[in-house]
């Protein structure tokens, strides 16, 4: 049975929790997955209605990656501030707070300020809602049980990513979006006139369960520090965090792996719809669906590392991101579907298999190092500098007249070599370990 603390004084709490031991299984435990899986929901769904308004405005082909460029840019510029914000106060009321930014951001979008603008606060809320879900998995279980605590959430985050592209594509088709502004409540005017808006106001009510999900996440009883007022103070207390990730033997090559998945995630989710056009004359709509697909292969990857691979274990996952790069490059010799599934499935698979064990071993020493909100700030910083890197260099090789072919080869051929230096950095240290082992033994 599982108690939430909401309402109980610190101290008992504490008292609870030194002999109380969550399994992932805790009523508990599902409360912050629901909460996750539904914000998650709403982010993907609400980047599918922000790439159509674009395209409703006829804006430039660039500015589509561009949106995930400015949802990014939050997790960058805040890094110093939002690990120590999520450790000032119990996860729960951080991730309530995040969850309202991101309806605010949302409701920019509805009264028609640039998708741009908007998309960038629900990055904001975004990057003050990371540190709290991943911080509390290391408040709340025991570091044995949390690759099987990454499974879950990323499994439920990759389906919520699919399930977000879908509905996103769905809720723009027209025969669709026309069934829903045809419903009207009896005696209430909803003001709903447009595709645009109809999409925007069901984003809202997801963004809306999440938030009340959020107000049953268990507090651990962890003890909290106070927030520092002065900001150069924050900056130099992250900073110093993140020497010491980069400086850890484990930490850095696990950061390394992490920070280079997510750059390449999310400007794979572009390249797929970019070339569904190409290669297959597909539309947005559709090519949404193809999303969906590799994020089904993520999935299966991140609930299959979950129950093959330990913590322990967890480098020996490595040559699989060198195999997901090259994978990436035989999309340029397909034309149809039935060959397009089963590689994206693939691509997706290696993805959620070496990427789920990774993230389980970086919060891991993260916690050990500096504690659960600060180590995952690091984390973020470092990830979401890639996607603004990564996404940046896509629109800029589309501005420069690139075919998506072209793009595409260059892209998996990067992520291959950039995976095989990680892989051989790690060989490294290993040795260099040994070598200072060996000379331990002997000098003593």
């Amino acid at each position: 049975m599982h108690a939430i603390f909401r309402h109980e004084a610190p101290g008992k709490s504490a008292v609870i929790l030194s002999w109380y031991k969550p399994s992932p299984m805790s009523l508990g435990f599902y409360i912050i997955m629901a909460a996750q899986f539904f914000s998650a929901l709403a982010d993907n769904t609400l980047l599918i209605a922000a790439i159509a308004i674009l395209r409703d405005v006829q804006a430039p082909a660039e500015y589509e990656p561009l949106l995930k460029t400015s949802f990014t840019v939050s997790y960058v510029a805040l890094a110093a501030f939002v690990g120590a914000f999520a450790d000032s106060m119990p996860k729960w009321r951080v991730m309530f707070i995040s969850n309202n930014i991101k309806i605010f951001g949302c409701a920019l979008m509805f009264f028609d300020v640039h998708p741009l603008v908007a998309y960038a606060v629900v990055g904001l809320g975004a990057a003050a809602y990371s540190p709290a879900k991943y911080g509390i998995l290391t408040e709340y279980l025991p570091h044995r049980l949390l690759v099987v605590a990454n499974g879950w959430i990323e499994g439920l985050t990759v389906i919520a990513i699919i399930l977000g592209v879908v509905l996103g594509g769905l809720i723009i088709q027209p025969n669709v979006a026309q069934s829903l502004l045809s419903f009207n409540f009896p005696l209430l005017s909803t003001g709903i006139d447009t595709i645009a808006e109809m999409n925007l106001l069901v984003v809202g009510a997801l963004y809306a369960v999440a938030a009340l999900f959020n107000l049953y996440v268990p507090d651990t009883g962890v003890d909290h520090k106070p927030l520092k007022r002065n900001p150069l103070y924050l900056i130099h207390e992250f900073s110093h965090c993140l020497k010491l990730l980069w400086r850890d033997r484990l930490g850095q090559i696990s950061l390394a792996v992490t920070t280079l998945f997510w750059g390449a995630g999310a400007t794979l989710q572009f390249i797929v719809i970019e070339w569904a056009k190409a290669a297959m004359n597909l539309d947005l709509s559709n090519a949404s669906m193809l999303q969906g697909i590799v994020a089904v292969g993520v999935a299966i990857g991140a609930a299959l590392a979950a129950k093959m691979i330990s913590l322990r274990k967890s480098v020996r996952v490595i040559p699989l991101g060198m195999a997901m790069g090259l994978g990436v490059i035989l999309m340029i010799f397909v034309r149809d579907m039935w060959l397009a599934v089963p590689l994206l499935v693939v691509v997706g698979a290696f993805s959620g298999f070496f990427v789920v064990p990774m993230n389980a071993l970086l919060q891991h020493r993260g916690h050990i190092l500096m504690g659960a909100g600060h180590s995952i700030a690091v984390q973020n910083f470092n990830e979401n500098l890639s996607i603004l890197i990564m996404t940046g260099i896509y629109s800029l090789l589309l501005m420069a007249g690139l075919s998506i072919f072209a793009v595409i080869t260059l892209f998996g051929l990067f992520v291959a070599g950039t995976m095989w230096l990680v892989r051989n950095r790690h060989i490294q240290n290993q040795r260099q370990h040994d070598d200072v082992a060996l000379l331990d033994d002997r000098t003593h």
